[in-house]
């Protein structure tokens, strides 16, 4: 005869932290992170850019002509994991890469014409990823400032 399952919850740790994988921030906002990808997965595929790429283009689109240190310092990604991004994109006409003028060790990235028109089709974006969500706008705007917050702490204290 099969053993019956306990429905009591396990005890937690003697400081009382629970080791449940279910009661694990960390693990929550990976879990979140993965679903939320798959939404944007779904609707990157019109504009033929991956999550990263939809990134570094955002940047692009708030502000032209940015170095490349500076994208890596907003996205918090190394230069060996952009470099090789940003070489995709200008291969496909998004973007351009030069050296600065005034210090040949800058790189400074810009939107080619296909890069600025591609803006046009990613206006909805914000929109349909809020969609999926199923929250209001204030409710967006309250959890990532949250999560602003906790990042915040964490850099702190790491």
């Amino acid at each position: 005869m099969p053993s019956k399952r306990s429905s009591a919850k396990p005890a937690a740790s003697q400081d009382g932290a629970s080791l449940l994988l279910g009661d694990q921030l960390c693990f929550t906002l990976y879990s979140t992170m993965l679903s939320l990808n798959k939404v944007y997965r779904g609707l990157l595929r019109d504009l033929d850019l991956t999550y990263l790429q939809y990134l570094v283009m955002l940047v692009l689109w708030e502000q032209d002509g940015v170095n490349v240190s500076e994208i890596c310092t907003r996205l918090s990604l190394e230069t060996t994991t952009l470099t090789p991004l940003l070489k995709r994109l200008e291969v496909r006409g998004l973007v351009q890469r030069a050296r600065s003028a005034s210090d040949e060790r800058q790189v400074i990235v810009s939107l080619a014409p296909a890069g600025r028109a591609l803006r046009a089709k990613a206006r909805s974006l914000p929109g349909r990823v809020a969609q999926a969500m199923e929250l209001s706008p204030s409710e967006i705007v309250a959890l990532r400032n949250q999560l602003q917050s906790l990042r915040s702490s964490l850099d702190r204290n790491a």
